[in-house]
């Protein structure tokens, strides 16, 4: 039995994470000016912005956290180190994007039902700060977005407030010009189903890691077969495939080799361990070797030769 650990550290990691704490805190402050201006002007839509906009803010608060705990080195209590706490902030952070999503439809079909009457003017100007701080938010978070589920999830976050903000702003438009009001109900709908569109889409993935699910896109029996087709290996079996987090992929198996190769054994490890490297993105592989004789051997038992 043999270990390999070759750890990636993503680039994300070099990101200061002050770039989190700046965008909680622009966005706690855009909340309490989109209160005073909901309230002041009678928008309903500013104050559900409001409420999103509270939420993404308490969404980059756990994103920080989980950032900074799963920096903590591996220990004996943790030998994989603290990495899934981050997939642990972005289920939460997913979890309340979904809460949100669906609560939009239902403000939206509200809406249609009993249209309120605004100020439009000053709706589309606190809009307009909305949608300023929104993409200055967008833009701290993106480049930290490419390594990270976690972070990834907040920035989905601020750019549905992004759009969610250019929605108020048509819709302050269509009340003041042409007296719509069915384009801000019409326009809240178009984005849940964005909200909901993600969350759909990430928050498997998210949870197949904690579940330590066989990656998307990997079919086992095939993988046994290619990892056969190498010099001196019989088979493959026991196979366990899993990613221990988004930059860290683990593997374990048995491999069946002839016991006149066992002497080889190293070399064939070796080899084992490059190809699941390159072609499959292994950093951590644990292989098992197994012995048969011969199928000369007088000993033969074709019994105990696993399957592939």
């Amino acid at each position: 039995m043999g270990d390999i650990h070759t750890h990636h550290r993503p680039a994300t990691d070099d990101i200061s994470d002050s770039r989190l704490l700046w965008a909680m805190g622009i966005n706690h402050l855009l909340t309490v000016a989109q209160v005073i201006a909901g309230v002041l002007s009678g928008s309903i839509a500013l104050l559900s912005d409001a409420a999103h906009n509270f939420n993404d803010a308490n969404a980059l608060l756990i994103a920080y956290i989980a950032r900074r705990v799963g920096r903590k080195r591996a220990d004996e209590h943790y030998t994989f180190g603290y990495r899934r706490a981050e997939l642990v902030g972005a289920i939460i952070n997913l979890t309340l994007l979904g809460a949100i999503g669906l609560y939009l439809v239902y403000h939206a079909i509200e809406r249609f039902i009993d249209p309120q009457p605004i100020l439009g003017w000053l709706m589309a100007a606190a809009a307009g700060l909305a949608l300023v701080i929104d993409v200055g938010t967008a833009w701290l978070l993106w480049a930290m977005s490419k390594g990270s589920m976690n972070v990834k999830a907040a920035f989905i976050h601020n750019l549905t407030d992004a759009l969610g903000s250019v929605a108020v702003l048509l819709g302050a438009a269509a009340v003041i010009w042409l007296d719509w009001m069915w384009m801000d109900p019409a326009l809240t709908l178009m984005i849940a189903g964005y909200v909901l569109y993600q969350v759909a889409t990430m928050l498997p993935q998210a949870a197949r890691v904690l579940m330590e699910g066989t990656p998307q896109g990997v079919d086992l029996r095939a993988m046994a077969e290619d990892l056969a087709q190498l010099d001196g290996v019989e088979g493959v079996h026991h196979l366990h495939l899993w990613d221990v987090h988004e930059s860290h992929r683990a593997f374990e198996a048995h491999v069946v080799i002839q016991a006149a190769r066992l002497a080889e054994w190293e070399t064939i490890k070796t080899a084992i361990k490059r190809r699941l490297e390159a072609k499959y993105q292994v950093n951590n592989s644990t292989l098992e070797v197994e012995t048969i004789p011969r199928a000369d051997d007088p000993n033969h038992d074709e019994s105990i030769v696993p399957e592939h």
